[in-house]
C-alpha cells in the first residue's frame, strides 16, 4: 500500500512524520530542523515558504502571510475581530476570505497549500518516493466548514486527505495512551499563537471529546513579547536608544528574547547579547529564570481558567483526570509544567518532543490506516447523511452528513393501513429530499400485529460504530419483536461520487423540497380522507344535516386540491376540512366516553 504521512498543519509551525520500524519519525529539512515556519512571502523571485519567509516578515509585512490557519473556512465577518492583529489586507469574495500579496489574492487554503507543498517535498527527498496520501490534524473545536478548508488545501497541494483528526488524539495516539482499556485524558496545548485545552474520553480505543476550550489569541509569542518589551526597555536606559523604528533591529530583538525562553527552560539564567545599528554599540543583559516567570505569571494563569472551564463542562473534577499530556513548545517552561501539574494533582507527560507530539500521533493514525497496526477502532465522520424511506417516497434522515462517528440516532414510526402484518424499512444515503434521487444501502421487513393505522410503534436505531459500520435495528414498541442489519455506509463510494452527491442536494434544493412538500401534503390529505369518511360512518347520524353537507363539501374540495401540483392549497383544503369537522369530532369524543363509561358501571355490578 502507498505511504500515509501525518502532517501537523500548525498556527505558527508545521511539520510531516512517517512511521519508521514501527516508531513514529519526524521529518527534518536540510538545516535538520523538524519544523517548517507556517509562513509564506512574496518576494520579486516569487513565493517562499518556511524559514526564509519567516526572515523575510519584519522586512516586508505587507508581503508575508503568517497565522493562515486562523482564516481556514472563515467568512470576514467571523474575524473582524482579528484583522488588527495581521499587517496584510483581506477581502471577501463569494464568501470566502481573500489575502492580498502584492497584486494577487489568494485564499486560506491556498496559502495552506503551500505550506503543505513544502512538506511534500521535504518527505519525498527524505524517503525517496512520491508522497500521496495524508492524515493531517486540526484542533478538537474545528467544525465542519474549517475541516472541509484543510481536506480542500491538502488537494491543492496535491495530497489525499485520509483523515482529518484531532490534534488532542493525535498527541494521544503519540504516548499510546489508545492502549489503555480506558480513563479520561486532559491535552493541554501551548502552541506559538493559541492555546486549547481538550478533554478526552478514552473507552475501548476510542476517543470522545468531552470538552474543549482555549484562547485563540494566547501562545509563546506572548511570552517571547514580555521578554523583548523587557529588553526593548533596558536598551533606552542603556544606551538611549529606541529600536522600535528599526525593523531589522526588531527581529534581531524578537528572536533574542525567543532564544532566551528556550535557553532558561534548562538554565536558571542566560545572557541576551544584541548588535545594536553602527555607533549604538552592543547590548548584553542576564536574564533569569525567576525573571521570567515573573514576567510570565499571568500569560500562564491565563490558561488555567479555561481548563476548569473545560472540566466543568466535562463534568468531571481535576482529580478525576487519569493522564495529562503536553503539546507544543513552551510547554517546556517550567513553570507552565509545575501549574498544570498543581491544577491535575498528576506529573504530565513530557517524554516526547512537545513541539512534534501531535505530527507523530498523526503518522500513528497515517500507520492505522495503511494496516500497519491491527485490532484499532478509528474515529471518523459521516459523509452522507443516512436514514429511511417514508411515506410517499420521502427520505427522512437519521444521521446528518458530517457527524463524528461513533454516533446513534433513534426515531418513532408509524403504519399506514389498517391491518398491515409488517412494515417495509428502506435505509438510504443522501442529500435529496425523496428516496429515488438518494442511494439504496439496504432493505429488510419487520413484522407487526395487524392493528389500526396509526396504532402499532415501530423504532428504528441507527448506530455508526467507529469502522464506519452501519447497524439499523427496528422494534416493535408493544410486542418486542426486533429486526436488524449491518451495512457499511461509505462502501463502492469514491470521494467524487460523495462531491457530487452533495453538489446535487444543492442544485436542485429548491426543486425537491417543493417536491417533498406536495407528497407530504398529499400523503396527509389522504389520511385525513380516510379518517373523515370513516368518522361520518360512525357519528353522521349525531350530527345536523347542514353540517354533514358541509364536510361532504370541504372533503369533495379536498379530493381536487390533491390532484393538484399545488401543496399550499392541499393544506388550506386540509385546515377546511379541519374546520368543518370540528364539531363532530367533539360529538364522537363524548360518544365515545360515555359508551365507556356505560361499559364500566356494566362491568362492576355485583
Amino acid at each position: 500500500m502507498a505511504r500515509i504521512v501525518g502532517i501537523d498543519l500548525g498556527t505558527t509551525n508545521s511539520l510531516i512524520a512517517y512511521m519508521d520500524s514501527g516508531s513514529p519519525r519526524v521529518i527534518a529539512g536540510r538545516n535538520g530542523r523538524t519544523l517548517v515556519p507556517s509562513v509564506v512571502a512574496l518576494t520579486d523571485n516569487g513565493l517562499i515558504v518556511g524559514d526564509p519567509a519567516k526572515e523575510y516578515l519584519v522586512r516586508s509585512p505587507e508581503r508575508t502571510i503568517y497565522s493562515v490557519k486562523r482564516f481556514m473556512g472563515k467568512s470576514l465577518a467571523d474575524v473582524k475581530e482579528e484583522l488588527r492583529y495581521f499587517p496584510y489586507r483581506l477581502h471577501e469574495q463569494g464568501g470566502v476570505i481573500r489575502i492580498q500579496i502584492g497584486d494577487k489574492t489568494y485564499s486560506p487554503p491556498q496559502i495552506s497549500a503551500m505550506i503543505l507543498k513544502e512538506l511534500k517535498l521535504r518527505a519525498e527527498a527524505h524517503l525517496g518516493e512520491e508522497i500521496r496520501k495524508s492524515v493531517i490534524t486540526v484542533p478538537a473545536y474545528f467544525n465542519d466548514s474549517q475541516r472541509q478548508a484543510t481536506k480542500d488545501a491538502g488537494m491543492i497541494a496535491g495530497l489525499e486527505v485520509l483523515r482529518i483528526i484531532n490534534e488532542p488524539t493525535a498527541a494521544s495516539l503519540a504516548y499510546g495512551l489508545q492502549k489503555k482499556t480506558q480513563g479520561l485524558i486532559a491535552v493541554y496545548d501551548l502552541g506559538g499563537g493559541t492555546f486549547d485545552i481538550s478533554i478526552l474520553k478514552l473507552k475501548n480505543g476510542i476517543f470522545e471529546v468531552l470538552a474543549t476550550n482555549g484562547n485563540t489569541h494566547l501562545g509563546g509569542d506572548d511570552f517571547d513579547r514580555r521578554i523583548a518589551d523587557l529588553f526593548l526597555k533596558e536598551i533606552r536606559a542603556q544606551h538611549g536608544f529606541d529600536v522600535e523604528p528599526h525593523a531589522d533591529t526588531m527581529q534581531v530583538v524578537r528572536l533574542e528574547a525567543e532564544q532566551a525562553k528556550i535557553r532558561l527552560s534548562e538554565d536558571q539564567k542566560t545572557i541576551a547579547a544584541i548588535e545594536l545599528p553602527p555607533g549604538k554599540g552592543r547590548f548584553r543583559y542576564e536574564l533569569t529564570r525567576d525573571q521570567l516567570e515573573t514576567l510570565t505569571m499571568d500569560l500562564v494563569e491565563h490558561t488555567l481558567g479555561p481548563c476548569r472551564i473545560a472540566l466543568k463542562d466535562a463534568g468531571v473534577a481535576p482529580a478525576a483526570i487519569d493522564e495529562v499530556v503536553l503539546v507544543g513548545g513552551s510547554t517546556r517552561m517550567p513553570l507552565v509544567r509545575r501549574r498544570v501539574q498543581e491544577l491535575f494533582g498528576k506529573a504530565p507527560h513530557s517524554d516526547l518532543n512537545p513541539d512534534e507530539v501531535v505530527a507523530l500521533g498523526a503518522a500513528v493514525q497515517a500507520d492505522i490506516l495503511s494496516g500497519g497496526t491491527q485490532d484499532m477502532l478509528l474515529l471518523d465522520v459521516t459523509p452522507l447523511s443516512l436514514g429511511i424511506e417514508t411515506m410517499g417516497g420521502v427520505m427522512s434522515s437519521l444521521i446528518r452528513r458530517n457527524t463524528t462517528i461513533p454516533a446513534s440516532a433513534k426515531e418513532m414510526f408509524t403504519t399506514y393501513v389498517d391491518g398491515q402484518t409488517s412494515v417495509d424499512l428502506h435505509i438510504l444515503q443522501g442529500e435529496r429530499e425523496l428516496a429515488k434521487d438518494n442511494r439504496s444501502l439496504a432493505r429488510f421487513q419487520l413484522k407487526v400485529p395487524p392493528l389500526p393505522a396509526g396504532v402499532p410503534r415501530v423504532e428504528v436505531t441507527f448506530l455508526i460504530d467507529a469502522n464506519g459500520i452501519l447497524h439499523v435495528t427496528a422494534k416493535d414498541v408493544r410486542t418486542g419483536q426486533t429486526q436488524s442489519i449491518e451495512v457499511k455506509p461509505s462502501y463502492g463510494l469514491s470521494d467524487e461520487e460523495v462531491e457530487r452527491m452533495i453538489g446535487e442536494s444543492f442544485k436542485f434544493a429548491a426543486e425537491d423540497l417543493k417536491a417533498r412538500q406536495l407528497i407530504e401534503a398529499r400523503t396527509e390529505a389522504e389520511a385525513i380522507l380516510k379518517a373523515t369518511h370513516k368518522a361520518l360512518g360512525h357519528g353522521g347520524r349525531l350530527i345536523r344535516p347542514e353540517e354533514i353537507a358541509a364536510i361532504s363539501a370541504s372533503l369533495a374540495a379536498l379530493e381536487a386540491a390533491r390532484a393538484t401540483e399545488d401543496h399550499r392549497a392541499i393544506r388550506a383544503a386540509i385546515a377546511e376540512v379541519e374546520k368543518t369537522t370540528h364539531h363532530l369530532a367533539e360529538v364522537l369524543m363524548d360518544s365515545t366516553l360515555k359508551e365507556a363509561l356505560e361499559n364500566k358501571k356494566v362491568s362492576e355490578l355485583p
